[in-house]
């Protein structure tokens, strides 16, 4: 039922149902938020978003308040932008005063607010925050002193993620945001995956920076210093230096990366090849021999631990395939090591990921041998943009240049990777092949492609219908459990992806990044995958080379010790 209301003196039209503030966003009409998060249900917490209606004696939540016919709105006037001001006035009264040294300097909602409403003096004194910070977690740190209960984080955690880790505390003015008992955030359920620092308004969540340690080791001259870097990481900067949003500046990259001093510069694209290789042999293996079904991938770092901590039971079900980075960083320090003539402890391996969780993952115990991990330091884009503005790098004045060899040659379905059902479509290429012996007429899956949260296909192959299944936020993944729990029989392959859209939009990404430019970059891979003609992971000839000259075949001895792990149930502890 379409509906008129006015808004600052001009008519518009509304929905039944509809609330304010959806009503103004689809009109180009801005009014501020701190608390609203689209597609989550309204809680009218932070009250930024209020508006003036007539014939009401108090201001209302535009985020939760439904339009009605006839309803007469004023989102700018004298009323409520003295409200708003006095909101963001009373926030800063015990908000640390160290936005120079804050991590979100320049990219803070709350300061945005501030010169926005021109806070330009202190009218309003309270007790500043004196909470500690939490360092205990491998990937996130905490400084509660500069949360404003705004409280996406924890629903971002519950409701997308189903973990839960993070919750309110305490009642009234005592109220805070921390994990149970006020522990540190590694004795909780969190699994690192980065989101609630995606949606954080302030510097009271950040990544585990390791730009210093960085810097430290290219500044040395004892070891040689390497660096991969994801499939998603080259089209999720460009918009950062002012390039077209989504556009694939891979060759710059491996420049920038050289200029900082980087010895060596590989593309993790190539081990997700590597990964699909040996995956698409245990898919295979599983299903020729009636081994455990269905086969979860295991890519995704923070869907590991998850799968540790909540659904134990399915542990047998995954991948026993490192991660792309992991294959990548044991393959460096061994076959690569070869090569080069370099002995692996003399090696410093630096990895640029999307994700948080991959922080956590490189520490593993089982990421490594004889004492030497495979990947040494892990990065996150954001990270990667604060280096190659240190560094004074101009990226409009660079040249582009190739990856170093071997594991220089990449396909498109590795490089599909960065966007939920790559992973799947790239193992699903190889998988036909090697069953069928030809390659799939058409490469393009679409029922695997788009941002839907759960996505599923029946694939022929042979005398073989395999049920696949797409999800992303694991939220997601927990009801598709629990229908497999419940008996569903009819999937053999399944692809989790942790952060909603995949790596694309991880934790570890650019934060503030539109959904339109979420969107450019999953183009720009499939636009890749389009215009490339090695499509497919078995046919680079490097992958060959590589099973050749050193691993043997798929899921055989040498490459089970390098490139293959386990996992076991982790308690949590509160």
């Amino acid at each position: 039922m379409s509906l008129i209301i006015e808004i600052n003196g001009k008519t518009y039209e509304a929905n039944q149902g509809e609330t304010i503030l959806t009503v103004l966003n689809r009109n180009g009409i801005k009014v501020p938020t701190l608390c609203y998060m689209k597609d989550f249900l309204p809680t009218g917490a932070c009250r930024m978003c209020v508006v003036e209606l007539e014939g009401s004696a108090k201001l209302v939540s535009s985020c939760s308040f439904p339009v009605s016919n006839g309803m007469k709105v004023k989102t700018h006037s004298p009323r409520v932008v003295e409200a708003r001001k006095t909101i963001v006035e009373l926030l800063l009264s015990n908000h640390p005063d160290d936005c120079l040294f804050c991590i979100r300097n320049s990219n803070c909602e709350l300061q945005d607010l501030s010169k926005e409403y021109h806070v330009v003096d202190r009218r309003i004194h309270g007790v500043k925050n004196n909470h500690k910070m939490d360092h205990s977690s491998l990937s996130i740190i905490r400084d509660p002193a500069k949360c404003i209960l705004c409280g996406r984080c924890v629903r971002v955690c519950e409701e997308t993620m189903g973990v839960s880790c993070i919750e309110y505390i305490n009642r009234g003015s005592k109220t805070v945001i921390g994990t149970t008992m006020g522990k540190g955030l590694n004795t909780s359920s969190c699994v690192n995956c980065g989101q609630c620092i995606m949606v954080c308004p302030t510097g009271a969540l950040s990544e585990r920076n390791q730009t210093t340690m960085v810097q430290e080791v290219l500044n040395q001259n004892e070891k040689t210093v390497v660096v991969q870097y994801a499939p998603s990481i080259s089209v999720s900067i460009a918009e950062e230096f002012g390039m077209k949003p989504g556009q694939d500046v891979n060759g710059i990259l491996n420049a920038v990366l050289r200029k900082m001093g980087f010895g060596f510069v590989f593309d993790t694209t190539f081990a997700a090849d590597l990964t699909i290789m040996e995956e698409a042999s245990e898919l295979i293996d599983r299903i020729t021999k009636g081994k455990t079904m269905p086969m979860f991938t295991s890519c995704c770092p923070a869907w590991v631990k998850y799968a540790e901590e909540f659904a134990p039971d399915f542990l047998d079900n995954l991948s026993s395939c490192k991660s792309p980075q992991q294959m990548a960083g044991a393959i460096i320090k061994s076959y690569f090591a070869e090569k080069a003539s370099l002995k692996p402890e003399d090696i410093i391996s630096v990895s640029i990921m999307p994700c948080t969780a991959k922080k956590f993952e490189a520490q593993r115990e089982t990421m490594g041998r004889n004492g030497i991990n495979d990947v040494d330091i892990v990065i996150s884009t954001r990270e990667l943009i604060e280096l190659i503005k240190l560094y004074g790098i101009d990226m409009h004045k660079v040249e582009p240049e190739l990856t170093d060899s071997p594991l220089g040659v990449r396909s498109s379905a590795g490089k599909i990777f960065g966007a939920t059902g790559g992973v799947m479509e790239a193992a699903l290429r190889t998988a036909y092949k090697k069953l069928t012996g030809n390659e799939l007429t058409n490469f393009k899956i679409a029922a695997l492609r788009g941002f839907q949260g759960r996505k599923e296909a029946k694939i022929k192959i042979n005398n073989l219908e395999i049920g696949v299944a797409v999800v992303s936020g694991l939220a997601n993944a927990r009801m598709l459990l629990d229908e497999i729990r419940n008996g569903r029989t009819d999937l053999h392959f399944i692809e989790v992806m942790t952060c909603p859209g995949g790596c694309i939009a991880g934790g570890g990404q650019r934060i503030g990044a539109s959904e339109s430019f979420v969107a450019a970059r999953m183009q720009s891979l499939y636009e890749i995958d389009d215009s490339e003609t090695l499509k497919v992971s078995h046919k680079n000839p490097e992958i060959i080379e590589l099973y050749n000259d050193f691993l043997g075949e798929p899921l055989q001895h040498k490459s089970h010790e390098l490139l293959h792990t386990h996992y076991c149930k982790r308690d949590v502890l509160l």
